[in-house]
């Protein structure tokens, strides 16, 4: 497992997220989650897929679940940060949640909500459960949808908001509300259009 590069220039994400933030986020938090991951694999005897491993993850041992789940969950959540995102989605998106949610209004705070009252570190997020339906919650650690045995909210993820406090504390200190509400102002809806 590699750490994939940050699809922008770490500055570019002012001045939501500052530079520090980013650079720390990605290249140590990141990566230590890949090394770790990558230690506990070579113990285990088995070339998979880390979907493969989130969808079976009750067969790892609690670093794999962590770990594998810190590459997969940050991973995702670079592609869903854009310079250029924010706004009011378009076109299916809308469609979807106006459809699970009454309003885009009413989508943004219930997902807000899920990030707020996440005791401690973790996760929201909005999926489409296997009967295409979408959904907002939220898991603890490096939890995610993906892994189903284990996680509170199950489907293919389709936003996720991380909520520990190496991703905000720098700039927002204890305000995590102030946090989220800058967060809305970099989700990339195209890569949300391409997973729905």
């Amino acid at each position: 497992f590699t750490l994939p590069s940050l699809p922008y220039p770490i500055d570019s994400y002012m001045p939501y997220i500052d530079p520090l933030t980013m650079q720390i986020h990605h290249d140590k938090h990141h990566q230590a989650y890949v090394t770790k991951l990558n230690e506990a694999m070579a113990t285990i005897d088995k070339q998979v897929t880390l979907e493969q491993i989130l969808s079976d993850i009750g067969a790892y041992p609690i670093t794999v679940r962590n770990n594998g789940g810190g590459h997969y969950n940050h991973s995702l959540f670079w592609k869903l940060l854009s310079p250029k995102g924010g706004g009011t989605p378009n076109g299916k998106v809308t469609d979807a949640i106006t459809s699970a949610f009454g309003s885009f209004e009413d989508f943004k705070k219930k997902f807000s909500e899920a990030g707020m009252k996440r005791f401690g570190s973790g996760w929201a997020w909005l999926v489409k459960d296997e009967k295409g339906k979408l959904a907002i919650g939220s898991t603890p650690n490096q939890d995610n949808p993906l892994m189903t045995s284990v996680a509170e909210i199950k489907g293919q993820p389709l936003l996720a908001l991380d909520v520990w406090e190496h991703a905000y504390y720098l700039k927002y200190q204890n305000k995590r509300a102030d946090y989220i509400d800058a967060f809305w102002n970099l989700v990339n809806w195209e890569e949300v259009a391409s997973r729905i």
